[in-house]
């Protein structure tokens, strides 16, 4: 190999793999070093330089800088040379990739289904390839090799000569990221995506602002006739997307992540120590605030990053009234004064008036007696009715006789 042949070859590898000269040509100064040092068995202080404009190699040591042919190599000493430098270009590759896709961490990426890895499903980015695992994909959704497919890059990480990219389908911003491809507004800061809540496949719910009071934020996510939002559900495989309007107001904010229900705003109860809230909604509405399996409320929750109750007013009133009440009764019947409308006291509560024929106060340790002692008034209305009844039997014998 001539100076030209090493030159034309830094050239390519520089062109085909992206990585930059300098690398390349230290990378080839490394690999010849190790490979004169073998066939000299000289010691690390040999260093071998390559002149960038010319491509002629020298060779410096003890004894001084002189010029080296790589046909003075050997076969043994070339091929360990190519084997080194091979390693360094394929370290110098992954590098390249490591920070490429390490800046794109978040964004979206398009690719070909290419095969099926264990539960990994590989997908060939041109350049590199990409793992979507299991967990990161949508239950329901089915792929085969050759579709296309986009997601999310999760993470890139070094794994020994190759660079593993993990990519996502179920991430939240997998939806910011459409939208930003559908809605120009969105990619031009025009419209704000504020927060972005999902439950992969089934809701997703995307709280929009606009910094233009002349554009309306849901407006323009749904598109003339829904074709924007509509393009974001067919990628999604039909997964729902409600837009909110986003709001600093926190009773507005759950109003509008409740929708479709229909909900007032003076019926929301927030308690900022708790960071909780209670909605208090109509019967009719019940089903609708709270969504399928709870989901509408959850991602609400979530969207707002409150806990929130939903509850009807009979609810409501039960929770927070009824015990209440209760117990207020309780404590006005120990302490209060009685009142005609509540009736008389129990005897055992209240002393007896002192009588004609007693002349005193009978004791108040025991009102139980002092109220034994005293007729009872039911008693003598009975003992006249009694001896109506025993004269007229008597009667009625004497006449039969």
């Amino acid at each position: 190999m001539n100076q030209e042949d090493i030159l034309r070859m830094i050239d390519v590898l520089h062109r085909e793999k992206d990585i930059p000269k300098e690398v390349l040509f230290e990378g080839l100064e490394v690999a010849i070093a190790t490979a004169v040092r073998k066939r000299l068995g000289a010691g690390e202080d040999l260093i071998v330089k390559i002149e960038r404009g010319s491509g002629e190699i020298t060779v410096e040591d003890d004894e001084g800088e002189y010029e080296f042919d790589l046909a003075e190599l050997g076969r043994i000493a070339a091929q360990a040379c190519k084997q080194a430098f091979l390693q360094k270009v394929r370290e110098a590759e992954r590098d390249v990739l490591y920070d490429e896709y390490e800046a794109r961490v978040g964004s979206l990426i398009n690719g070909t289904v290419q095969r099926f890895e264990n539960d990994n499903l590989v997908i060939n980015l041109g350049r590199a390839e990409a793992y979507l695992p299991r967990d990161e994909r949508v239950r329901g959704e089915t792929f085969s090799p050759g579709d296309r497919i986009r997601a999310i890059v999760l993470e890139v990480r070094k794994d020994g000569p190759r660079v593993r990219i993990i990519v996502s389908r179920t991430h939240p911003d997998l939806v910011r990221r459409l939208f930003e491809l559908e809605v120009p507004e969105i990619a031009d800061n025009i419209i704000e995506v504020k927060r972005v809540v999902r439950e992969p496949g089934y809701r997703t719910k995307m709280g929009v602002i606009s910094q233009d009071p002349k554009i309306d934020c849901i407006g323009a996510c749904v598109g003339v006739r829904g074709s924007r939002i509509k393009a974001v559900i067919d990628e999604l495989r039909g997964e729902r997307i409600d837009i909110i309007r986003w709001s600093d107001s926190l009773e507005t904010l759950i109003m509008n992540g409740l929708k479709p229900a229909v909900i007032n705003i003076d019926n929301i109860y927030a308690d900022i120590d708790a960071h909780s809230a209670v909605v208090i909604v109509d019967e009719d509405q019940q089903s609708l605030a709270i969504g399928k399996k709870g989901q509408n409320v959850r991602l609400a929750s979530r969207l707002c990053g409150w806990d929130i109750d939903i509850k009807t007013r009979a609810e409501f009133e039960a929770d927070n009234f009824g015990a209440g009440e209760g117990e207020a009764q309780g404590e006005e019947g120990f302490e209060g004064e009685p009142t005609a409308e509540e009736g008389e006291p129990p005897a055992a509560a209240t002393p007896a008036e002192p009588t004609p024929e007693e002349g005193a106060a009978p004791d108040p340790v025991a009102p139980e007696a002092a109220a034994e002692e005293a007729p009872a008034p039911p008693v003598e209305t009975a003992e006249p009715a009694e001896a109506q009844d025993a004269s007229a039997e008597a009667t009625q014998a004497r006449s039969e006789g």
